[in-house]
């Protein structure tokens, strides 16, 4: 499912302000400004993981900023080569007659996201990448799992992904 678009996240904000009457002007321009940097994170985190399922390389850069990273592969032509790697990949599979993969979906899911500063957020997530095979196929393939912690940044008024960290380390104590 898609995150709310305009007048729904509009609607939202009207809850928001109805809701907390006695809250000052700024800390209901926060709550409003934070209501819709959520949305605004939903819908990047919907399209990167679109443009990864699809291998869609000139959608899967856009989510990133100019220096942004998945994991120490660094910069928009780094990450281009890597998602046309996995293409020609499976090209280069099927080409040797070996079976499909399935199609491909990562799936997020328990996402929290915090806001250090108003231009900065991490988002924290359970991940899976879940090959759905060959259409005989009874299950669905499940090929990874883990928790990632990402680092975004809002650059001129759209949020990027700075770091796209699939295995943080534990925090410590």
């Amino acid at each position: 499912m898609k995150p709310a678009n305009g007048p729904a996240r509009a609607a939202i904000a009207a809850l928001l302000l109805l809701a907390a009457p006695g809250a000052s002007v700024a800390a209901q321009a926060d709550s409003l400004r934070q209501a819709e940097d959520r949305a605004q994170i939903a819908e990047l985190m919907w399209n990167y993981t679109r443009a990864l399922d699809t291998l869609n390389e000139e959608a899967y850069v856009r989510a990133f900023t100019p220096d942004g990273a998945f994991g120490k592969t660094k910069g928009r032509d780094a990450l281009r080569k890597m998602v046309i790697d996995l293409k020609t990949s499976r090209a280069d599979r099927e080409a040797k007659g070996e079976p499909p993969a399935g199609a491909m979906y990562h799936v997020e899911t328990n996402e929290h996201i915090e806001f250090p500063d108003r231009d900065h957020a991490r988002y924290h997530y359970y991940y899976m990448t879940v090959f759905a095979g060959p259409p005989d196929a009874r299950a669905p393939r499940v090929a990874a799992v883990g928790h990632g912690v990402d680092d975004l940044v809002r650059v001129n008024g759209k949020w990027l992904i700075k770091l796209r960290n699939v295995a943080p380390q534990p925090p410590e104590d």
